[in-house]
């Protein structure tokens, strides 16, 4: 790229106009995720998340990235055992059995309590019944004209109803009981578990029968560590831009949408930016981060050890790759979204805009201390399902991903990156974020998953 250039997009630009051209076979993202898909598993503190640690580190630094370490963080480790779940019927000792799989950070216990169904888990839909001592049935989903209400704000409202026991149904078909974290970095106030949308099914109905159920998780909480693959590239500036992507999943699956293809899709943006880092016009920091699923705790770690100052601006690729259509999430700042579409528009690909900020990812330590925030998602086909889909169920496979969507994020990734070290980001105001959290009825949630972000001074 010539000096002074600062086209967006790469049609001025030789030099990117061939390193682009290169990226379209590059078969480094598509590797990288068959790596780790083939690992046992990557949970949170677990050998199969140091074994992932490792090889991202290794493919990083294959893509050009230099001086690429590990640093170790403390977290607590949660290890899944048996769990058992059943519905009984009055004169039915033993009841009738159902799969479920404990979600992390569930603590063990054995609960036998009436079953209530709370629908979709909406705090109107918690007030409206009597949980005092039940078993709540959740749906993984939210009716279409609310905004997205996540896992961890049903179980805190279901908690301080009083709900002795926690059952996320899922919502996708196919018999996927649904995994995730009950509380960051620590064990839950009470046990939960995924269930499958046809088990929940039948929950809804023994519910309306006034059954009871018992649930019996076996499962353990202790100290532990993870780890975050960190590197550099581009000038010794003052300011830099950070770009992280989690490389962990959970146990139940091969995490390939959530997040192997994040990290594939950065390793591949790595390869773009180290073939044009003397064209950089700012520091470029690039993380693989561990443990975000259960509770961005690699994430918290990095942003306690930076000095958030100097970080211009986060891009937090966590579901990139996933679909063919990117998504962008400007978390409240317009001259974020302003760059996800002249950078889109110019390299002729079409972005999703989601203005909205949300603290449920890796950019939330950074978004909640002002730093402004660029998440890149992927939006799925027109129709189709509200939330997950596969992720966080043994049907996130690598069967799923399409190497060329693998690629093509990895370019949109670069060139929002390389656009935004030319870019001066206005900060996030404190009082302006919490107003937009408000605005979306974020609040109790997130106070009841004590999440919520207190003033910074």
């Amino acid at each position: 790229m010539d000096d002074g250039d600062r086209e967006t997009g790469f049609a001025n630009s030789p030099t990117l106009e061939r390193v682009i051209g290169r990226a379209w076979t590059d078969d480094r993202p598509w590797e990288l995720l068959t790596r780790l898909t083939e690992l046992p598993h990557r949970l949170g503190g677990s050998s199969g998340e140091r074994r992932a640690a490792g090889i991202v580190r290794e493919a990083l630094s294959e893509a050009g990235l230099e001086n690429v370490r590990l640093d170790e963080f403390p977290m607590q480790h949660w290890t899944r055992g048996a769990t058992e779940f059943a519905v009984l019927e009055s004169g039915d000792a033993n009841g009738r059995s159902f799969e479920a799989v404990a979600l992390p950070y569930s603590p063990a216990g054995d609960i036998e309590g009436p079953l209530v169904d709370i629908g979709h888990g909406t705090p109107e839909e918690i007030d409206a019944v009597d949980l005092q001592g039940a078993i709540a049935v959740a749906s993984t989903t939210t009716p279409p004209e609310q905004r997205f209400v996540h896992r961890l704000e049903k179980f805190g409202h279901a908690v301080a109803a009083g709900a002795a026991a926690f059952v996320f149904g899922n919502h996708v078909p196919g018999q996927l009981p649904p995994t995730g974290a009950l509380q960051f970095d620590a064990e839950a106030a009470v046990p939960g578990v995924g269930v499958s949308a046809e088990t929940r099914d039948w929950l809804a109905e023994y519910a309306e029968r006034g059954a009871k159920a018992r649930l019996r998780v076996d499962a353990t909480t202790r100290s532990g560590s993870s780890r975050n693959v960190c590197g550099r590239l581009g000038p010794e500036t003052d300011e830099e831009v950070l770009v992280l992507a989690h490389y962990d999943a959970h146990d139940i699956g091969e995490g390939a949408l959530d997040n192997g293809c994040g990290i594939a899709t950065v390793t591949g943006a790595t390869a773009i930016l180290a073939a044009i880092e003397d064209a950089l016009e700012c520091r470029v920091r690039i993380v693989g981060v561990g443990c975000e699923e259960l509770g961005l705790l690699g994430a918290e770690a990095l942003a306690d050890e930076l000095d958030l100052e100097s970080v211009r601006a986060v891009v937090n690729v966590d579901g990139a790759g996933r679909h063919r259509n990117l998504r962008a999430f400007s978390h409240g700042s317009t001259a974020l979204e302003t760059l996800a579409e002249d950078v889109t528009d110019a390299a002729g690909q079409p972005v999703v805009h989601e203005p909205d900020p949300h603290p449920f990812s890796d950019h939330w330590p950074f978004l909640r201390a002002g730093v402004p925030a660029l998440q890149l998602h992927s939006e799925p086909p027109e129709g189709g399902e509200r939330g997950r889909g596969w992720g966080h169920t043994a049907a996130d496979t690598r069967d799923k991903v399409d190497p060329r969507t693998l690629r093509e994020h990895a370019i949109l990734t670069a060139l929002c990156v390389r656009e935004l070290a030319t870019r001066d980001m206005p900060r996030v105001d404190e009082d302006e974020l919490r107003e937009q959290l408000r605005a979306q009825e974020y609040e109790p949630g997130m106070r009841a998953a004590d999440i919520w972000p207190e003033p910074w001074s």
